[in-house]
């Protein structure tokens, strides 16, 4: 999906910026264009939309069909600020923006929202044919990859400088700018956190950035030696194996509590996957304030614990306990070797105690994975620090949309959506501020 360079070198003086070709950029540059601004969308990478690709290699999500009020509290504790983005573009604004680049979607069984082909590349390729080619009127969309954003001139904001791929130097003045430069998971596909020290050095208000929708590495059990992480012949045997119906219970230090069931994957240092992905945001900050986090996974969520006992203490006669598991409730791979992982000798004998452990198994995490590993990430610019478009409120005519502010929210349509929807904000904050500079006739 590229996007050529520009033949020349940077212009020196553009009506709007936009900074960061993902979707919170773009769709701040669809809304200028469309009101006939001219734009300029910068980016350090080869082409536009790389992480955006990437993320939809296994099925394009683009947003979810839960009513409003449950989408918003997704959010967690930055909904009441995402909610006004979701005034400006929420989940059937997505559907709308996608039929209109002729892209279809449907609803899974998952409330999941997908384009009909399940395909990012044809979604973005019409959407760059449109920004680059617009039928309504717009102004067409430049764009100038391999420029990576290196802070404010000394002129000041928003005076821009630039490095080129070729090692070029470049200031380039904007009317307005748009930051949309990402958070910092996947740094191969430009999302790198570069922008924090430039930013920091400018005033601006940053929480620091964390890892979100990640997996996390566990605490060792002490049963197969010392140290952390799981046993080598349990990481040999069973990394990459998934957990498939279990039900993850947890509650934090300050009594939140989370419970849901689904499936996750057991790595060779931890676990990671959706029902992970969904608690992330309690476990790394339990993490962050007591060391540890511990959660309870039932491992057969569609038995009762009387049952499971009674099976557990029906008399096995010459078959080993694991054949006698598998038999009498099909506990079997993945899931018989995280009891045999985390269970002691004794409990195992005791069918009261292993019943327990089969409808409670206690699993304790120590620490996130690295944050380049996240899916996305958490903390940034402080929305504080921005007013009700964007706009930074330290810094007129600058603006900020997408992963590198300060907000988060799991996995199935909903990081998507809050980019697109605060791109819009942007880019409406930035007509508006534009069109307050001309004066009245």
């Amino acid at each position: 999906m590229s996007v050529e360079d520009s033949k020349v070198g940077l212009p020196e003086t553009v009506e709007v910026a936009v900074v960061g070709g993902g979707p919170a950029g773009l769709m701040a540059a669809e809304v200028l264009s469309a009101r006939g601004h001219s734009v300029h969308v910068f980016d350090a990478m080869p082409s536009v939309g790389r992480k955006f690709l990437l993320a939809g290699r296994g099925g394009m999500n683009i947003t979810h069909a839960e009513a409003l009020p449950a989408f918003v509290d997704r959010y967690g504790k930055r909904a009441q600020a995402v909610r006004s983005w979701l005034r400006c573009f929420g989940p059937d604004d997505v559907r709308r923006w996608a039929d209109g680049l002729g892209i279809s979607t449907f609803v899974g069984s998952s409330q999941r929202v997908f384009p009909s082909d399940m395909k990012a590349a044809p979604l973005l390729r019409a959407w760059l044919g449109r920004l680059r080619h617009p039928t309504d009127g717009g102004v067409p969309v430049q764009f100038h990859m391999r420029q990576r954003w290196q802070g404010w001139a000394e002129e000041g904001a928003p005076s821009m400088r630039f490095v080129g791929g070729d090692g070029a130097q470049s200031v380039v003045r904007a009317g307005a700018v748009v930051l949309a430069l990402g958070g910092a998971s996947w740094a191969r596909l430009g999302s790198d956190g570069a922008w924090v020290d430039p930013l920091q050095a400018d005033g601006w208000a940053l929480s620091p950035l964390r890892p979100s929708n990640c997996g996390f590495e566990v605490a060792g059990s002490g049963l197969h030696g010392p140290g952390e992480g799981w046993s080598r012949i349990f990481a040999d045997r069973f990394a990459g194996h998934a957990f498939k119906s279990v039900a993850l219970s947890f509650t934090d230090g300050e009594g939140r509590h989370f419970e849901r069931r689904g499936e996750f994957v057991a790595t060779s240092v931890g676990i990671e996957g959706s029902l992970v992905y969904a608690v992330s945001s309690l476990l790394r900050d339990e993490i962050h304030r007591a060391g540890s986090a511990t959660i309870h996974l039932d491992l057969l969520p569609d038995r009762s614990a009387s049952y499971v006992q009674e099976q557990c203490a029906h008399p096995r006669g010459s078959r080993s306990l694991s054949s006698h598991l598998k038999s009498r409730l099909g506990l079997d791979g993945v899931k018989l070797g995280l009891l045999h992982e985390l269970v002691d000798k004794a409990s195992f004998q005791n069918p009261a105690q292993l019943a327990r452990r089969i409808k409670a198994l206690p699993v304790t995490l120590v620490r996130p994975r690295p944050l380049d590993e996240a899916i996305s990430t958490a903390g940034g610019v402080e929305l504080s620090a921005l007013d009700d478009h964007l706009m930074a409120k330290h810094r007129p005519a600058v603006f900020c949309a997408g992963e590198m502010l300060d907000w988060e929210a799991p996995t199935g349509g909903y990081l998507l959506t809050a980019c697109l929807a605060s791109g819009r904000l942007a880019g409406e904050g930035v007509a508006r501020y534009l069109a307050a500079l001309v004066p009245e006739e």
